[in-house]
């Protein structure tokens, strides 16, 4: 009979899993590297954005120059570039100024992100 008792109790403690400390362990960690994955992904994107922004404001410079070079003169507007047909259609934004050589004040999105993004 001591025998049997000896076996169960062995096989009981060979059958034993995690406790409770080393699954919390567990959890705290996957939640550290999750942290770790959203915030190195949100800078990613906002990298992506700016680089997209700055893409954006070289068309319109080149846009503004091209304007000038044919007209002798800058446009006071961004429309005045897409009525003579430097852009295809007008920054989604608001364009404050554009004046001198290519100095061009802007706020808001020049271009809406597409649909796929």
């Amino acid at each position: 009979m001591r025998r049997t008792i000896d076996r169960l109790q062995a096989a009981r403690r060979e059958d034993r899993g995690f406790t409770l400390i080393e699954l919390l362990i567990v959890i705290i960690i996957l939640g550290i590297l999750a942290a770790v994955v959203v915030f190195s992904v949100r800078g990613i994107s906002d990298n992506g954005e700016e680089a997209a922004c700055k893409t954006e404001i070289r068309t319109v410079e080149t846009a503004v120059e091209a304007a000038y070079a044919e007209n002798g003169s800058y446009p006071g507007t961004v429309g005045a570039l897409v009525t003579q047909g430097f852009l295809r259609a007008a920054p989604d934004g608001t364009v404050s100024s554009i004046t001198g050589a290519t100095a061009i004040t802007a706020t808001g999105a020049l271009n809406p992100a597409p649909a796929a993004c």
